[in-house]
């Protein structure tokens, strides 16, 4: 699929993001948003093949609203400068670990897991690793995975987690507030050819990641 419309117009977002531009280009918008849309609905069958706990979702359970909520951030542009998508149970309102795609101009990137998790996740996910960490190890330090998911993402306590042994050989491990990982991809990744199957090669390896982060809703 031909990514470059919805390129351009974020382009072009980026460098007018004030409302009467927005309002001026509505159908310039609508027509991105859309084809963005076709795309994410081609990818939510073939992820399907490699995570069944996606279930029943469209483009349109995954994709984030542009419209950003500036009512209490210093930056008041009204609208994100990218098109964003969780694939995974229930779509972007999953609270389990999924798959994202981010298209932004010099900002792109692929990825997922669970980010930001409430505290009752957290500790389980924590538990998961704790008790299966040689398991976990071997997913994270996998040389396939590291070549394209260096390191976990996001904020880190300062001290290990309350309810977990300091001595704890890989403590560290058990500091995340995410486990979320991402991939950065260049502008004309967009414009390769067999796009999706170049999302797919990253989305299998990440799945294994996902597989195990979902066993705490399994198991809870």
């Amino acid at each position: 699929m031909d990514l470059k419309q919805v390129f351009d117009f974020l382009i072009d977002l980026k460098s007018n993001n004030n409302r009467d531009w927005f309002q001026d280009n509505k159908e310039y918008f609508l027509m991105s948003k859309s084809l963005f849309e076709q795309f994410i609905d081609k990818l939510i069958p073939k992820l399907m093949e490699i995570d069944k706990s996606i279930g029943n979702i469209s483009a349109k359970d995954c994709i984030y609203r542009i419209y950003r909520d500036v009512r209490f951030s210093k930056d008041k542009r009204p609208y994100k400068n990218h098109f964003g998508a969780l694939i995974g149970a229930t779509g972007r309102k999953s609270t389990k670990a999924g798959y994202y795609i981010h298209i932004e101009p010099d900002a792109s990137f692929i990825g997922g897991g669970i980010y930001k998790p409430d505290s009752t996740v957290l500790k389980l996910i924590r538990n998961e690793i704790y008790y299966n960490i040689d398991e976990f190890k071997s997913i994270i330090n996998d040389d396939s995975f590291k070549s394209i998911f260096p390191e976990i993402i996001g904020e880190k306590l300062k001290l290990p987690p309350k309810g977990f042994p300091k001595d704890f050989q890989d403590i560290d491990l058990l500091k995340y507030k995410s486990y979320a990982v991402i991939h950065s991809v260049r502008n004309n990744f967009w414009f390769e050819n067999n796009i999706e199957d170049k999302i797919m090669e990253v989305f299998k390896i990440q799945s294994r990641l996902n597989q195990f982060l979902n066993r705490v809703f399994e198991n809870s």
